[in-house]
Formats: C-alpha cells, structure tokens, sequence
C-alpha cells in the first residue's frame, strides 16, 4: 500500500500511445494491475519479464519486483497501489474510489489488508501443497527463466526449494501456525461468499479499489493454483465467479457504489482490527527497536522469526495519514464505523509509527520490499 503524494500532478497522457506492462502471469500484483488497466480501458501492451529485463527495471525504479510499467515518454514506474493512484490522477473521469470519504477510506483500508494480509497465505498454499508446488515450478521456469543454459528439470527443483524456504518457511509458516495460516484464507472466503451473494463487488455494483486489492491474490494465486482452486471452486463459488467477472469488467457510468457502509462487511472490517492492524503495529515496535527479525502473536498463535518489515510500517503511517485526512464533517461518521469494527484503537494505538520509507518519488523511484527473508 502507498500514496505518491508528491507525484500526483496531472500530466498529459496520449491516450493512443500504449504504454507496457511488465510481468509474469502468475504474479500477485501484476494480476491487479492487469484487472486495473483493463476495467480503466487503459490501452496497454503485455511484457513477459525475463531476468534481462527484470534487472533493467530494477536499473529504471530502484526496486526489483513486478509489475512495472514503462509510459511512452520512457519513464518507468513500480508498486501497483501508488501506480493505481497516479493513473487515477490522469483519468479522473472513470474512478475507482468512491466519493464518499468513509467509504473512500474504507477502500483504501481493505486494500492494503487484502494485499497484504493475504500474502502469507497465498505463498503457503502456492509452496507448502505439492500438487501447486509442482505447477508452479513448472510456470516460473517455462516464462521466467528461458535463457538459462541449465536444464529445466534443475531449475524447477532450486525453484521450489528457494520459494518455500524463503517464502513460507522463513515467513513464520511452521506446524505451529499452519492452521491458522489457512484458516485465514478459509474464513476469508466465508465472509466474502455472503458480501458477494448481496451484490456484484465488495462496495457496490461496480468495482472499487478495494476489490483490486483483492483481486491481487484471489486471481493468480488461489483461483488459479491447484490447492486453494480446489477449495473455492467447493467452498466459495460466489468468489470464484466475483473474480472472473472483475477480469472481465469495464467502467461504466451507470454502476453505482452503495450510500453507507454495509453490515456484511463488518467481519472482515473485525478481522482487520483484530489481527491485521494489531500485526501492523507490533511490526513498527520491532521496526522502531531495529529488529530485523521478531515474534508476532495473532489471535493467540504465536509467530517465530517472523521478518521485520518496513514497507509495512509506512503502511500503518499512510492509514493513519488517510484517516486524518478525511474531511471533519465525516470524522465522526468515520469513527462510529472503525469503532463498531474494532479498528478505531488499534489504528491510532502508535502516535509516530516512523518508518523512514521516502516516498518522494512513487510511483517512478520505488522500493517495495516485504522484507529481505533471506536471513
């Protein structure tokens, strides 16, 4: 999550000129920024990365991670949520945000909780299966790795040893957690089988961001990979189609989002305040006490070598710098609503998260790291 608030200004765009998209198509942000540019009608052409060109990216933003975008004046930018709002700034016209500004922070929130804390869950179920593990070896390889003079059955092994290890394993993922770790995506699904047999989208009948933020790991990783397929396509055949019919939208003026705040959201909106933003916060303590490492305890499950992130620290500062800036008038409306959630507390609990991150230069200068796991 993040706000190029620096970056913002309006800049003439060619709408004729294509810009491209980097990526791979089993990557968790560029599936988002795929849906984006497409619901947007934003002409845009597919780059395969190779590890050529994901070197130049690097070279371009700062940041080695996928997507990245090259516009047609050659600049190049990176982190699919300030690239979201860039793009918003130069087509103001077709919003994903509500005007409303609760249901705009509420956007915002579910976002970077989607985003975010579907993460873990979305790498164990890829990595930790071996029917998923296997497939995926095999994809990473096949679009990735092409100019690699080793043969593939080699690499697919490094890739599945490398993947699990540094993504699973060293991410707090052990016999101790694995319940819980799935029962995050499990309950997930349940509360979202019963918002989506309301209507089309989370906020409305037409997508907000807050499905694009969703839409990160439901469409390339648990709609898509054997394991966690499997269990939607039983479990939650609402979302499965909520997916595919996000992959197949486009903006349109007479979609409306919803007039208030619905009551179906309420148990994702307490998930958020009971483990995610509780996360968030003990993350910026051990960020603050210069911790590269630490030991997180969620709804009672306790969390080992659990690395430290200060992306997600910047998280919790532009949350906070989101609620404050929703207009006074609304401020009352905005707390009632993260109160009965159980967010309101846990959001403000540290005054000065202090996370250091410079976000100057989003979305052209990025630097979105989760975490260096590989300690």
């Amino acid at each position: 999550m993040a706000s190029p608030r620096n970056s913002l200004q309006r800049i003439a765009v060619d709408p004729m000129e294509k810009i491209k998209l980097y990526g791979l198509r089993i990557s968790y942000y560029t599936g988002k920024m795929e849906a984006y540019l497409r619901y947007k009608g934003i002409e845009h052409d597919f780059v395969t990365l190779n590890r050529a060109r994901f070197r130049r990216i690097e070279e371009k933003t700062g940041t080695a991670q996928m997507p990245a975008i090259e516009l047609p004046d050659g600049r190049f930018m990176a982190d699919t949520t300030p690239m979201i709002a860039w793009f918003e700034s130069q087509y103001p016209d077709t919003p994903v945000v509500p005007e409303d500004p609760v249901l705009a922070f509420l956007a915002h929130l579910l976002e970077d909780y989607f985003e975010e804390w579907l993460w873990r869950p979305a790498m164990h179920y890829r990595w930790s299966y071996q029917p998923s593990r296997l497939h995926l070896s095999r994809k990473i390889v096949d679009e990735f790795m092409t100019d690699m003079p080793v043969p593939k059955m080699i690499m697919r092994a490094v890739i599945r040893r490398r993947q699990l290890g540094r993504y699973v394993k060293k991410d707090g993922v052990s016999s101790d957690t694995w319940d819980h770790v799935e029962s995050i995506y499990l309950k997930t699904l349940e509360r979202l089988e019963n918002v989506l047999s309301q209507r089309e989208y989370l906020l409305g009948d037409k997508p907000s961001l807050a499905d694009f933020g969703l839409f990160a790991s439901m469409f390339r990783h648990f709609s898509q990979d054997p394991t966690a397929s499997d269990i939607m396509r039983l479990q939650a055949p609402g979302v499965f189609e909520w997916q595919a019919r996000l992959w197949n939208a486009r903006w349109n003026s007479t979609s409306r989002w919803l007039d208030a705040v619905p009551g179906d959201l309420m148990p994702i909106l307490k998930d958020v305040g009971a483990a995610y933003l509780p996360y968030l916060n003990d993350n910026a303590r051990a960020w603050q006490q210069r911790q590269e490492r630490f030991n997180p305890t969620t709804l009672g499950v306790q969390y080992r070598d659990v690395p430290v992130s200060q992306y997600r620290v910047w998280c919790l500062e532009e949350l906070q710098r989101k609620a404050r800036a929703v207009p006074q008038v609304d401020q009352d409306r905005l707390q009632t609503t993260l109160e009965s959630a159980n967010c309101w507390a846990p959001l403000f609990e540290l005054k000065e998260p202090a996370s250091g991150y410079d976000d100057s230069d989003l979305p052209f200068r990025a630097g979105k790291v989760h975490y260096d796991n590989r300690r």
